[in-house]
């Protein structure tokens, strides 16, 4: 009997992050329960014994629903239903304070997962963490670029979720949400419904049950797969932009690797945490902007709380600088020019902001 296509079309993206995992290695599935997960890890168990792997299944437990802890056992019954050689649980908390529920959510489940990828990696005599598959898909894909456009958030909301970073590895940014569906009816595996993926509340579902429809209906099929394969373009001028970014912010930052031999001026006047004015002036701003936001994060500043109004910000004290006395940044960070220098340092709290946001 020929293969279904779905099921053909989920075990060929496996088929390829697998390829990049070294043989014998272990695997880690994070499973939802949702159709997405369920048909990734079948879709590994499976492709999993060209290549010797131990495929672990590991849900996490949000503890946001009433019945979080009696699905989470139903999800292990399952990985272990579908043939993952091992099963685990984890329970996290999760604090929504400043960040919103799906944010605090996804920064617990990811903190959670990468210390099953480092405890795996050990337990199988790994020299580094086990690979993480996660589960996302093109249409999680689609909806991630036009939530990033919607925000204003710049190139990188455009070139959407990276195919891997870390331990992580999405296989399945190249197949559509209808494939995992139909590949989980054509194998007998029965999804959970995720009750939150059809409350109109979270603003994921209102771009899914709404305005996908409406682009694809109105300028025709194929939306999803034309985004993601813009993320896709988007991404290769993103990451070599940011490549550039984090070399040219070591060099001035006095962190180049090799010690002294070979620095530059730039270099030392850097060794203090301090980047020169002058170096940073003459960069293109597409490099500069970047090398500001490392440099603010490096200070302390909270990755999801630094806007791009904030580093506009510092850079006027270099572009338009007509004295003004500093620019104050989220997590008491504070950017001053002083003697042809710039410094980014965090501040007593009394000092800083009782709330910093984005300037102007």
């Amino acid at each position: 009997m020929a293969l279904h296509p779905s099921v053909a079309a989920v075990r060929r993206g496996v088929r390829a992050a697998l390829a990049r995992v070294e043989p014998g290695a272990p695997v880690v599935v994070a499973c939802s329960g949702g159709a997405d997960s369920l048909a990734l890890l079948a879709a590994t168990v499976f492709e999993a014994r060209a290549g010797s792997h131990r495929v672990v299944g590991a849900v996490v437990d949000h503890g946001l629903q009433p019945d979080s802890a009696a699905h989470t056992a139903r999800v292990v019954d399952q990985m272990a239903g579908l043939g993952a050689d091992e099963t685990l649980s984890a329970r996290v908390q999760v604090e929504p304070a400043g960040l919103g529920v799906e944010a605090a959510a996804r920064r617990a489940r990811y903190a959670v997962l990468e210390q099953v990828s480092a405890h795996v990696g050990r337990a199988g005599g790994e020299t580094g963490d086990a690979t993480v598959l996660l589960g996302h898909t093109r249409d999680d894909q689609a909806e991630t670029v036009l939530l990033g456009l919607a925000r204003g958030s710049g190139g990188r909301s455009l070139a959407g979720m990276r195919r891997a970073f870390g331990p992580f590895v999405r296989p399945l940014l190249d197949v559509g949400r209808v494939d995992t569906v139909t590949a989980c009816q054509v194998e007998g595996i029965t999804p959970w419904e995720d009750p939150h993926n059809t409350d109109p509340g979270y603003t994921r579902v209102r771009v899914r049950q709404a305005v996908l429809p409406v682009l694809e209906e109105q300028l025709g099929p194929g939306v999803a797969r034309t985004l993601a394969r813009t993320a896709d373009q988007v991404r290769l001028d993103v990451d070599h932009l940011d490549d550039l970014a984090e070399a040219r912010y070591a060099g001035l930052a006095g962190r180049a690797e090799g010690g002294d031999e070979g620095r530059d001026e730039d270099q030392d006047e850097g060794r203090d945490g301090a980047l020169p004015v002058d170096a940073l002036v003459a960069d293109h701003p597409a490099v500069r902007l970047r090398v500001l936001r490392l440099a603010a994060l490096a200070a302390g500043s909270p990755a999801s709380e630094l806007f791009h109004e904030h580093v506009l910000a510092v850079d006027a004290l270099l572009t338009d600088w007509h004295g003004q006395k500093w620019v104050d940044l989220p997590g008491h960070v504070r950017a001053r020019r002083e003697g042809g220098r710039l410094a980014l340092a965090r501040v007593a709290p009394g000092e800083g902001p009782r709330e910093a946001r984005p300037p102007g």
